[in-house]
């Protein structure tokens, strides 16, 4: 790495859970560079992971044409992104770097912004292990830097998580000592537990202590642009009837943020959920269908990982659950 304070645009423009498992290369990146730079370019659906992030000096966004609201034309997506891109060009980057690979839009975003110097995961960054955040990180030394992976990193907005403590407060009268997050939403088929699983493991977990958290992405199953789990959610509250249990539909990333931040444990299916979870430190049991635990494993905290033969999720049994929930180390679940 030359001397200086050189301008580094990091850009991630895909899922939530892929974003991050980037925070700790951003996180390398200030500790190493404390007086470079740090830009990011991300997406409007996942820019909350980044907002209040100390180790980046900018974020800057654009919407997804797939993405856009109602009302928003398509004309005005793109020029909106023609000048952001623009601007972002008259800057000129030291580094453009592409922690997600070489993906065909997002080295079109690179030649656009014309950076001194482009960096690009690819196949030699599997080096580093099989995990996501080993391979960004790897990034670092390819820069000239030390390797390193620290945790996964997100600060949530203190006025939501405190909207969040008062709508608990409000429906919990006392306080409990443990606040288990439930998070029953899953993009994937093979990522879903059943609602009938939620509420027998809510059942057996409750006790006089423990309330729960009931989160879950609002909208019917049968919406074909944005489907929900408002039906599932409901299924689950009538069998819990009885129980504190607050529910919580996450209309945003940020309500998501917000929730999962005053959890003690959280109980999910692998997902963008479960990284934000990890990267606000708070211990993990995870399910996981079809999809490879030993790249998107949580990163950072305490976590029990289920994973069958079968590869399904449903197929997860409420006694494997509950286990797992007990293994997770006891300072955790104090």
């Amino acid at each position: 790495m030359a001397a200086g304070f050189p301008k580094l645009l990091v850009i991630r423009r895909d899922n939530i859970g892929d974003l991050v498992c980037t925070t700790p290369l951003l996180q390398a990146l200030r500790r190493q560079l404390p007086q470079a730079r740090i830009e990011c370019l991300v997406t409007r659906y996942n820019q909350a992971v980044l907002r209040n992030h100390p180790d980046i000096d900018a974020l800057h966004a654009y919407t997804k044409a797939k993405h856009r609201s109602a009302g928003e034309s398509l004309a005005g997506v793109y020029w909106q992104r023609f000048r952001m891109v623009a601007a972002l060009r008259r800057q000129g980057f030291d580094w453009v770097i592409l922690p997600d690979g070489g993906s065909a839009s997002a080295l079109r975003f690179a030649r656009w912004v014309a950076g001194k110097k482009l960096l690009v995961r690819d196949e030699q960054d599997a080096v580093a292990g099989p995990h996501e955040v080993q391979q960004c990180c790897h990034l670092l030394a390819r820069m000239g830097l030390e390797y390193e992976t620290p945790a996964t990193r997100i600060f949530p907005n203190e006025a939501d998580t405190e909207r969040i403590r008062s709508r608990v407060g409000a429906a919990i009268p006392i306080a409990p000592r443990r606040l288990i997050g439930l998070h029953i939403s899953a993009r994937k088929p093979s990522q879903r537990w059943p609602a009938e699983s939620f509420a027998e493991l809510a059942r057996r977990l409750a006790a006089e202590d423990t309330a729960f958290l009931l989160l879950w992405a609002p909208g019917s199953a049968d919406n074909a642009q944005h489907p929900g789990d408002d039906e599932k959610a409901a299924r689950v509250l009538e069998l819990t009837a009885g129980l504190p249990l607050v529910e919580v539909p996450t209309r945003r990333l940020e309500d998501l943020i917000a929730a999962l931040s005053v959890c003690d444990a959280v109980i999910c299916a692998d997902g963008g959920a479960m990284h934000v979870a990890a990267a606000l430190g708070k211990p993990i049991v995870c399910l996981f269908g079809q999809s490879t635990a030993a790249r998107w494993h949580p990163w950072g905290p305490a976590y029990e990982l289920l994973q069958i033969p079968g590869m399904e999720v449903k197929d997860i049994s409420v006694d494997a659950v509950a286990r797992a929930y007990a293994a997770l180390p006891g300072d955790c679940l104090k």
